[in-house]
């Protein structure tokens, strides 16, 4: 899969969004300051929303349309909680342009048909289907037709759904599909991550793989990473005093910067399959054990363990020489402290 100039592939770095979502609090200022500071924090990406209330939902006070699912959003009607958190569609191409002076990708999710076409009309280098979406088979395929690379997350999924999905967009001639692993609790408890999903989503469905996050700190993030993550995605706050919707399970600049360093650190610490020691792991093989004359010696002198032992440093000979050499004579005087060899074995 590639997005703008990053190539991303299990042999790839991670690919860190920062997501800003409703973290403007309405103020396009805000929205670009936010940009800038996903750059210094070490975000490869900015992702936006794109919806109205009016697009996203109807205005209606009926029950059906009241929040009561135990988020911290109860009590407001859809409406009202989309109007207070939507991006205007008229900052989009200052924010893409932002973005791009930046050095950040810049892409978005679409929550109905004519967010699709607006963001093809800004040319998206990148689309990304939210949880609550994935069950929107029509705006999946509308999306996935436009060829770009497409990020699904499956935050309320059954496996089904991800199968209807995934199929979804291969029948529109798209096989550029990541799944991320996402908890659809705000915040998300870590007990609920299940980071191991990370691993079966990209073999069960042959895709890059990765993490919508919503827990609180750092932690998922590095188990998503050792668990083959390639893309992580975390809601990100200029400052946690602007508020909004999502402010509480958001990152600050720092808390993301700490972040991003350590998932970097997480993926060098991963590695590679190698038994090869490096120069410094060589060096350390002289703390480790061999056998040394522990007493002096005599020439024609038994080997016993009172006088050869396997101790600490390694410059001598291999302990698994210990038990053949016992019962041996040695053919020179040797004093304590020497490293045994196999040359001082009598003939």
């Amino acid at each position: 899969m590639k997005i703008d100039n990053f190539e991303i592939s299990k042999d790839s770095p991670v690919f860190i969004i920062a997501e800003l979502s409703a973290n403007h609090n309405g103020s396009i200022e805000v929205a670009i300051e936010t940009i800038k500071a996903a750059k210094r924090a070490g975000a490869d990406a900015i992702k936006l929303q794109t919806y109205t209330a009016d697009t996203i939902t109807i205005d209606s006070d009926k029950d059906d349309f009241r929040l009561k699912q135990g988020t911290i959003w109860d009590g407001k009607t859809f409406y009202n909680l989309y109007q207070e958190a939507y991006t205007p569609w008229e900052w989009h191409k200052q924010l893409f342009d932002e973005a791009k002076k930046a050095g950040l990708v810049c892409f978005s999710s679409p929550f109905d048909p004519t967010a699709v076409e607006f963001l093809e009309d800004l040319d998206a280098p990148a689309y990304k289907i939210a949880s609550f979406e994935i069950t929107d088979i029509p705006l999946i395929e509308l999306t996935a037709s436009k060829g770009k690379p497409i990020i699904i997350s499956t935050g309320i999924a059954e496996l089904e759904d991800i199968d209807l999905a995934v199929k979804a967009c291969k029948r529109m001639g798209n096989d550029n599909i990541a799944l991320l692993k996402c908890t659809s609790s705000y915040p998300a408890p870590i007990g609920e991550a299940n980071m191991i999903m990370v691993k079966d989503l990209a073999e069960r469905y042959g895709v890059i793989s990765g993490l919508s996050d919503h827990t609180m700190g750092s932690t998922v993030p590095i188990v998503a990473t050792v668990m083959g993550a390639k893309i992580i995605e975390k809601h990100f706050i200029l400052d946690h005093s602007i508020g909004g919707p999502d402010a509480s399970f958001s990152m600050d600049e720092a808390e993301f910067t700490a972040m991003v360093k350590a998932v970097r650190e997480a993926e060098s610490a991963i590695g590679t399959v190698d038994y090869k020691l490096t120069d410094k792991q060589k060096s350390g093989r002289e703390f480790s054990r061999s056998l040394y004359v522990v007493g002096d010696m005599k020439s024609g002198d038994t080997i016993t363990p009172e006088n050869v032992r396997s101790i600490r440093p390694g410059y001598g000979l291999h302990p698994k020489h210990y038990r053949e050499i016992l019962g041996k004579k040695v053919n020179r005087d040797i004093e304590k402290g020497i490293a045994f060899s196999l040359d001082f074995i009598e003939a």
